[in-house]
């Protein structure tokens, strides 16, 4: 119990969040998030053709641009409805600036 709990502190002070309730929601939001991402594939997947039988190397070309852009929309959403919306939107930069990096590099 006690190394869960110091998971918990670890991820709350590198979060920048004080109370467990905030921690709670939080992890809510991700949940959310990660089940709506489950629903929206379907139909992008039928979309595609994608099936059971499809190379998983398809299915990654396709998950990647599509369904992971979606993802962060979510956590946008659901942050937004449940009053978290500062704390993702700190963290989409955050992931665009980490994306962006090395095209940025090539430029320089």
């Amino acid at each position: 119990m006690k190394k869960l709990k110091a998971i918990f502190n670890r991820l709350k002070e590198k979060w920048g969040i004080q109370s467990n309730w905030d921690f709670f929601i939080i992890n809510v939001v991700f949940s959310l998030a990660g089940m709506m991402i489950v629903h929206e594939r379907r139909p992008i997947f039928e979309f595609f053709h994608i099936t059971k039988q499809t190379p998983l190397w398809f299915k990654i070309i396709i998950y990647i641009p599509i369904c992971f852009p979606l993802y962060q929309i979510n956590l946008l959403i659901f942050g937004t409805l449940l009053g978290k919306f500062k704390f993702f939107w700190k963290k989409e930069k955050q992931i665009i600036k980490f994306i962006l990096k090395p095209f940025l590099n090539l430029m320089n």
